[in-house]
């Protein structure tokens, strides 16, 4: 049996799920924020809980918003700024005895969907958060890839291709830069781009809601969100080629952003044909935890 923990800057959901991705046991309780000595605390209690739930000791997968430095061991690029610097998973190792493995969130999201979700049986597959921040991760035959920057995946903080005159030099992203896609295709961006065009501040899911009503601006910001999106993932395909892109994160619930994007792809991509299929998750905000859970699973083979 596996544990996944999904360790977000609100929430933290741990899962038991069993060989067969059931869910066994599920939990969600508020995040111990600011404290790296009460997350700590919070895991180990939610992980012998667990374990004591299901009568078993189990593997342990965690997703985190950051990553691990590869020279260090230590976590970097975290929106949970109280994890930046420490050594979760030794710590966690020393606290309970047995190994603790940790990924990048969208990185679980993309193992969840490729094992059991939208992507199942898929050879090559990209995964994309499209919430707070823009993510993502790369599956190959249902293992995750990475590299020796620990960034695999990080489309976000390329800058937007093709841009327009209007869309350079782009806004400053938190990463110090300008013009990254994140700047474009994140939630609070899409949120921008309807305050610009209607002099109307709401939120991502009033703009879905006002598409659904036909409003003429949120029709037009979407429209425009769909061509970014398309020449944002046509750089992708053209160099990684993936058999799937599927989405994630609260933009993923936009279903107009699909169809709308698949028509503008094939004009940026370096192809005749795009075969490359882009769709919507399966397991919706579960996949993070659900992907923490087969994190472990797949590096104890």
């Amino acid at each position: 049996m596996h544990i996944g923990i999904d360790l977000g800057g609100t929430k933290t959901e741990i899962v038991v799920l069993d060989a067969l991705s059931q869910v066994l046991f599920r939990r969600r309780v508020a995040s111990a924020r600011d404290s790296y000595d009460n997350t700590l605390n919070t895991l180990q209690s939610l992980i012998t809980n667990a374990e004591n739930e299901v009568n078993a000791q189990c593997s342990i997968g965690i997703g985190i918003p950051g990553a691990i430095s590869p020279d260090t061991g230590l976590i970097k690029n975290a929106n949970s700024t109280w994890l930046i610097g420490h050594n979760l998973a030794e710590d966690l190792r020393q606290r309970l005895g047995r190994p603790v493995y940790i990924a990048n969130d969208a990185d679980c999201f993309t193992l969840s969907e490729s094992i059991d979700g939208a992507a199942k049986d898929k050879r090559l597959v990209f995964g994309v958060i499209l919430g707070t921040g823009v993510g993502g991760g790369i599956v190959f035959n249902q293992q995750l890839l990475g590299g020796p920057n620990a960034i695999t995946g990080e489309w976000g903080h390329n800058p937007l291709p093709y841009p327009q005159a209007m869309e350079t030099p782009g806004y400053t992203c938190y990463c110090g830069r300008r013009g990254c896609i994140e700047t474009w295709l994140s939630g609070p961006a899409l949120e921008r781009q309807y305050l610009v065009a209607s002099g109307n501040e709401i939120s991502g899911q009033e703009i879905h809601l006002a598409l659904a009503r036909g409003d003429l601006h949120a029709t037009a910001c979407i429209q425009t969100y769909a061509d970014r999106l398309a020449r944002g993932l046509a750089s992708v395909i053209n160099i990684l080629d993936p058999d799937m892109i599927v989405l994630g994160g609260g933009l993923s619930n936009i279903d107009q952003i699909y169809k709308m994007t698949a028509q503008k792809i094939p004009q940026y991509v370096f192809s005749d044909q795009v075969n490359t299929q882009i769709v919507k998750n399966i397991h919706g905000d579960s996949s993070g935890v659900r992907g923490a859970a087969w994190l472990g699973a797949k590096l104890l083979r």
